[in-house]
């Protein structure tokens, strides 16, 4: 017979949740079956048509304490066609790997949440100092439009009184575990470059191609200075700026010299990282690029989104307790990536990131995302120990 939290594993990631059309009314439908079953109290918030924030609670001994944030989201990536097994079928394979969109980022983590409190029902631990708040997210893989940026600052947030919160990592490829006290900060650019045109056949000079190449001579020595800090300080993505120019779009025919050019730049910047000095920086490259060349941010933040991660910080020293508890080495660090983390930080709530995923290829957003039946089962018997940690802590 099948483990009941395999078979919800499976259950949830056959619903169809990926961007741009997530089937957020199966997922609730899922979900509120799921907390009635456990019996834990559900409702859901929607933030737009057809979008929801679902709420599972379940009331601590003493409530007016700041309560505790298990979070995960429920929409993910695009898939392609090109899947070993179909990515919503919820396939497991005869080792035991279950195969399926969601199965990294970040299904598992909210069944590995439910699964958890199953268990320490049937011990009988129903009830914690502090209020537990069950979170599930919409839109997050799409800026979170919809989801996280303005949730956390709706009078429903508030209400839910979050002191501290659990939210997403990633798997690590050996066995130790990865957790993250903060993350790196997206700036998207999009520069406008203009110059004379004219016809193909003549010199024609001060063109918007000429000053393309000296914008991009300046990103690529930054980007070069950025990779050689990390290579020769052995120092991983989260600890750099990472620059990439992703889009270059100009011209209407090839025998016209184009007027205008655009190009949009994906920057992730290290909170180690002076943002002053690199706004500065940014202002300069354009500025060498030549007249007629202007940029604005898509998505800029001056916000560095890191939590505390000492033992003077209770929520640390409890997360710290329960990992060791269960015998499990960690490293601690800045994440390369982004989560709706960072919107719960900026409210001023202290926030890691962790999923429990050791030995395990990093799939997040590729073919074939899979996990490990014995990964998956562990993870729930770790996130039993951090809740009995973390949801005690003393006010």
């Amino acid at each position: 017979m099948e483990n009941i939290a395999v078979t919800r594993l499976i259950e949830y990631l056959k619903i169809n949740s990926e961007q741009p059309t997530p089937d957020y009314g199966a997922c609730l439908k899922f979900l509120f079956n799921y907390a009635d079953e456990l019996g834990i109290m559900r409702r859901y918030v929607e933030t737009a048509p057809g979008v929801f924030f679902i709420i599972m609670t379940i009331i601590g001994s003493l409530p007016d304490l700041p309560s505790i944030m298990l979070y995960s989201h429920m929409d993910t990536v695009q898939t392609s066609s090109d899947w070993t097994h179909h990515p919503y079928s919820g396939y497991k394979d005869e080792n035991g790997t279950i195969y399926g969109r969601g199965a990294q980022d970040m299904k598992s983590l909210g069944i590995q949440h439910m699964e958890a409190f199953r268990n320490l029902f049937e011990q009988g631990i129903k009830q914690w100092k502090r209020t537990i708040h069950i979170v599930f997210a919409p839109d997050e893989e799409t800026g979170s439009e919809n989801g996280m940026k303005g949730f956390v600052k709706s009078e429903e947030f508030k209400k839910l009184n979050i002191g501290f919160s659990l939210d997403e990592g990633g798997p690590s490829q050996n066995d130790i575990y990865d957790v993250y006290y903060g993350e790196r900060v997206t700036w998207f650019v999009n520069v406008t470059i203009t110059g004379s045109a004219g016809h193909g056949s003549k010199f024609i000079k001060n063109t918007a191609l000429e000053k393309l190449e000296r914008l991009l001579y300046n990103t690529r020595k930054f980007r070069n200075e950025q990779e050689a800090l990390m290579n020769k300080n052995n120092l991983t993505l989260a600890d750099v700026t990472t620059l990439n120019v992703n889009i270059i779009n100009g011209g209407v025919l090839v025998n016209i010299v184009p007027e205008k050019i655009h190009v949009s730049i994906d920057m992730r910047l290290t909170p180690n990282q002076d943002f002053g000095k690199m706004r500065n920086r940014l202002d300069k490259w354009v500025k060498d690029a030549g007249e007629g060349v202007s940029y604005q941010f898509v998505q800029y933040s001056d916000f560095k989104p890191v939590s505390p991660s000492t033992r003077d910080n209770p929520f640390w020293a409890a997360f710290e307790d329960g990992i060791k508890e269960m015998n499990c080495e960690f490293n601690k660090g800045i994440m390369a990536a982004s989560t709706d983390a960072r919107f719960v930080r900026e409210a001023g709530i202290p926030a890691l990131g962790f999923t429990p995923m050791v030995n395990t290829p990093f799939l997040l957003h590729d073919k074939d995302e899979c996990l490990s039946e014995k990964e998956f089962l562990k993870g729930i018997k770790i996130y039993e120990a951090l809740i009995n940690k973390l949801a005690n802590v003393d006010g």
